[in-house]
């Protein structure tokens, strides 16, 4: 099902003709009726009136807020707190090649955490060796660090790296490019503490070789990951991790692009650093 199949229809007022207007106390004045005087004079005084209220909402809008009654009448109109919306607060502090760190100690910040360490733990980088432990050491609590390294060098196999198109090393075939990316849609607070927060971080995923003659190519998927976050050495840091399955979208109908097509847009288009 394409995205286009339903279109809204525009609408438009019909008619060219005129208005029939007839004001109070005076004959109908559809045709070449002339106005009286003291008509004309409501009418003057009508369209000032409505430029004056105008003038006021304006000037009501722009008030900023300072006003306590105000803000109280309008407090029910604001987001959830639960809602994706940005605060105007720095979430994170960012740098180029490196997992994001410094999140805010609060469950806002365990959300952007938990969405940036989603993007790490799908990178392709996952399925080196050296860039595995790089990143698991950036994401993972101290006291959990060992555990999450050995549990992940016994799922990241030669046999694993095979099924994805890659030599046995990791490394990616001459001539192809590996995808592997997660891109998280939203997160949403399922328990939280002062100092433990436990987030789920819905994502679509990219999967597999882009090239010519490529018996992998890349496929889409859709998951949840759950993240249990300590803050640990000041900062949000992984303690567990698991994964599911969807919610997953009906498949649209667009055409498939080419191997090329799909390499040049990995190459060129870098990912984001999320932020609640």
């Amino acid at each position: 099902m394409s995205l286009g199949d339903d279109q809204e229809g525009s609408g438009g007022y019909g008619g060219t003709g005129q208005t029939r207007t007839h004001l109070p106390g005076g004959p109908d004045v559809y045709g070449g009726a002339r106005r009286s005087g003291r008509s004309s004079s409501r009418s003057l005084v009508t369209v000032v009136g409505v430029v004056v209220l105008l003038i006021a909402a304006i000037a009501f809008a722009n008030r900023g807020g300072d006003d306590s009654s105000s803000s109280a009448d309008t407090a029910g109109s604001q987001p959830d707190v639960t809602a994706t919306a940005p605060s105007g607060t720095k979430p994170v502090r960012s740098t180029p090649g490196v997992v994001p760190a410094g999140y805010a100690h609060d469950a806002q910040g365990a959300q952007s955490a938990a969405a940036n360490y989603a993007v790490a733990l799908g990178a392709a980088g996952m399925f080196d060796k050296t860039q595995r432990d790089a990143i698991l050491q950036a994401v993972v609590a101290p006291s959990r660090l060992a555990e999450f390294q050995s549990r992940l060098d016994r799922a990241y196999t030669p046999a694993l790296n095979k099924s994805v198109g890659l030599n046995d090393d990791g490394s990616t075939p001459a001539g192809y490019t590996f995808v592997s990316r997660t891109n998280p849609i939203g997160t949403k607070v399922t328990a939280s503490s002062q100092n433990n927060v436990t987030v789920e971080v819905w994502c679509s995923g990219l999967l597999g070789m882009a090239g010519e003659n490529s018996t992998n190519p890349v496929t889409n998927s859709w998951f949840t990951t759950t993240m249990q976050l300590e803050w640990t050495d000041g900062d949000w840091k992984i303690v567990t991790q698991s994964q599911k399955d969807g919610p997953a979208p009906v498949p649209a109908d667009e055409k498939a692009s080419s191997a090329d097509e799909m390499a040049t847009a990995v190459q060129e288009y870098g990912g984001f650093t999320y932020a609640r």
